[in-house]
């Protein structure tokens, strides 16, 4: 694949927190392959982690606030970004939260706003922004979300995100259905444990990295540059017969029976 498979393209990022974000990943990976961004930020606490971060690509890439909550907030963020970018080509989204104490217990102890924020914000959020993204993707474009095995199966302390990890891919089916037609690709990477601080979050997680160490074909789970060039593929031409779909990058974990 060339070095600049995504020179003259846009896109925007959600979900970069700090420098061993996913998010991250991906955005340096897009932006190394020639792609011009547009990140989005969460309130002022993160404000400065995104800015110093994306310092290094130059200044005149923008960032602006935006809650993927908070659908005033949405319109406001793509409202500026027409501003400075006539159309779009990508959308990464990168973003997922649950309250501490619903991955810690059971999930059958899920609680009612538990289970509600973190459809939310892990699987709604996707439907608002490709809503929102879609209108300026007028030559096409790729949407590209993050997911886990645990959407398809039970994986220990992972409880109420695994479900909404699942409705996000559902969801990714679903628009992949209704945006095809105007060229516009939705998929999924579904990643293998990294070591990031959302992942730090979820009890038992260094056990979890031994475990694909021990029972992965390839003996490991992935590197964040791995899922930068899993990234580029998948927002590039040369996957444009590709949507709908979850793509594994773990190790080869998700084959495995016993």
């Amino acid at each position: 694949m060339s070095d600049q498979a995504l020179s003259g393209k846009t896109g925007v990022v959600f979900g970069v927190a700090n420098k061993r974000s996913i998010a991250w990943a991906i955005a340096k990976a897009w932006h190394k392959a020639g792609a011009r961004l547009i990140f989005n930020y969460q309130g002022e606490r993160l404000r400065e982690n995104v800015e110093e971060l994306i310092s290094e690509f130059g200044a005149d890439t923008q960032m602006f606030p935006c809650d993927v909550t908070n659908d005033a907030e949405i319109e406001a963020f793509f409202s500026r970004v027409k501003e400075v970018a006539p159309k779009l080509d990508l959308l990464l989204h990168s973003v997922a939260f649950a309250p501490k104490e619903a991955l810690e217990g059971d999930f059958v102890s899920t609680t009612r706003e538990a289970f509600r924020v973190a459809h939310d914000v892990s699987a709604y959020s996707l439907v608002a922004l490709s809503r929102a993204a879609a209108e300026f993707m007028t030559d096409g474009g790729s949407i590209l979300a993050m997911t886990y095995f645990g959407a398809v199966k039970v994986v220990p302390h992972y409880n109420v995100m695994g479900v909404a990890k699942a409705s996000l891919e559902a969801s990714a089916r679903y628009l992949a259905a209704d945006l095809g037609a105007r060229k516009i690709r939705v998929n999924c990477i579904s990643a293998g444990p990294v070591q990031t601080l959302a992942a730090r979050g979820i009890a038992g997680f260094s056990a979890m990295l031994k475990h694909y160490e021990e029972h992965a074909p390839l003996k490991r789970s992935c590197s964040p540059d791995e899922l930068g060039h899993t990234g580029v593929f998948l927002a590039s031409d040369g996957a444009a017969a590709i949507t709908g779909q979850v793509l594994y990058v773990d190790g080869g974990y998700e084959i495995m029976g016993m």
